[in-house]
């Protein structure tokens, strides 16, 4: 039996990760820490993963250790050999490594800022160091370097996230103003879940590489995977691993000028698809009970945006999802966030004289529709992954936007 140890697993990949491999059996292990002696006794598991918060109490539960486990201090593969004992090995180490060359970090005489220092953050300062790394900063909440004298290094080359702070669900947060930094060339987030934490999604603004934590992930399984006795593996790249789970992933974001057809070709792929189609206006209905020119009637826009974002930043977390966005969603940053975290955005480009007004509060003839076009086709343009023009047929569009993606 094989598996993946740690104490909260509800939204682990790893099973997922571990299919791309082999046709083996993967479960998930969560385990309180007064069960971790019992379970490390237990001779039916042949070899598992280990992730926070146990990695150390995996280290001090291993007979031997690899090179790179003693090195590092804490273990992330455990295989128990043909005499019963357990041989430990740190893989998260060549998958930070192989996450770092992917996206062209390079540690040769730079500043790396590390923010936590649990069992992840010894293994980014260890390939850090070992890549040859100027100096290595780590930051704890109550550290010599902490967050309260951060200023101390604004001058940081590389910043490395291995806290979770950002993650699901608490997506939105972060622990540092990217801003501040003046010599920034690389941003990496362990995190993988959200495709896109607010500190990436910060370094994207700022036009700074960054990556999320997927290819580290896919990577240390692999290598974890290779060493698990009698498991036949298949012949898979890490990167091709890496895009097909990120297509599983992401939501379809469809935006667009209101009555340019979201809604529907947001129901034409969910059945395509197999995916659930959300749309943030039916969201925003179930929400306060009434119709939105009701809304707008009875609250003004204001009060209607207020719910519009509440809608979208709960629809933004959620992963695999069709996501039908109001026409005026994405004029407000914070929603534009929400929904690029975990999306593939389409924007959904129709002819104005073709739009459909029956119901809009805002598009009430056509002068209207071309003030309002206007205001919002420079931010649907350049917050969209791919343009798709709208067809009489929906069916058609669909098949456009399908294809953008895969």
């Amino acid at each position: 039996m094989y598996g993946l140890l740690g104490r909260k697993l509800s939204h682990s990949l790893s099973p997922q990760i571990h299919a791309h491999f082999g046709s083996y059996p993967y479960e998930l292990f969560c385990r309180e820490p007064e069960e971790l002696d019992e379970f490390f006794k237990d001779k039916t598991l042949k070899a598992y993963n280990v992730t926070i918060p146990y990695k150390i109490d995996a280290y001090n539960h291993c007979d031997e250790l690899s090179e790179t486990a003693e090195k590092i201090g804490s273990v992330n593969t455990v295989i128990r050999r043909p005499d019963g004992t357990l041989y430990g090995d740190n893989t998260d180490y060549f998958g930070f490594d192989f996450m770092s060359r992917s996206c062209g970090a390079d540690y040769d005489g730079k500043k790396v800022l590390v923010l936590g220092s649990g069992g992840a953050s010894l293994t980014v300062c260890a390939v850090a160091k070992d890549c040859g790394a100027k100096e290595i900063i780590v930051v704890s909440r109550s550290g010599e370097n902490n967050y309260d004298n951060l200023h101390r290094h604004y001058d940081a080359d590389i910043i490395v996230n291995t806290t979770p702070v950002g993650m699901y669900p608490h997506n939105g947060e972060r622990l540092v103003d990217l801003r501040k930094f003046t010599n920034l060339c690389c941003v990496l987030d362990l995190i993988y879940n959200p495709c896109k934490t607010q500190l990436l999604l910060d370094a994207e603004e700022l036009g700074i590489p960054c990556a999320n934590g997927l290819k580290m992930l896919v990577a240390q399984g692999l290598r974890s995977a290779e060493q698990f006795p009698d498991v036949q593996l298949c012949n898979k790249d890490i990167n091709d691993i890496c895009n097909s789970m990120l297509k599983e992933q992401k939501n379809i974001v469809l935006i667009g000028m209101p009555g340019c057809g979201k809604s529907t070709v947001a129901k034409i792929l969910s059945e395509k698809l197999q995916r659930e189609a959300l749309d943030t206006d039916e969201e925003i209905v179930k929400a306060d009970g009434r119709t939105i020119p009701e809304i707008f009637s009875a609250e003004g826009e204001p009060y209607f945006r207020e719910l519009e974002t509440e809608a979208v930043k709960s629809v933004g977390k959620q992963l695999g999802r069709i996501i039908a966005t109001g026409g005026g969603a994405v004029m407000k940053k914070e929603n534009r966030d929400a929904l690029g975290q975990n999306g593939t955005v389409i924007y959904l480009k129709k002819d104005l004289s073709l739009l459909s007004l029956d119901g809009r509060p805002l598009s009430k003839d056509e002068d209207a529709v071309k003030k309002i076009y206007e205001a919002r086709k420079d931010t649907y343009e350049a917050f969209a992954d791919f343009t798709v023009e709208v067809s009489p047929d929906a069916e058609i569009t669909t098949e456009r936007v399908i294809k953008c993606i895969f």
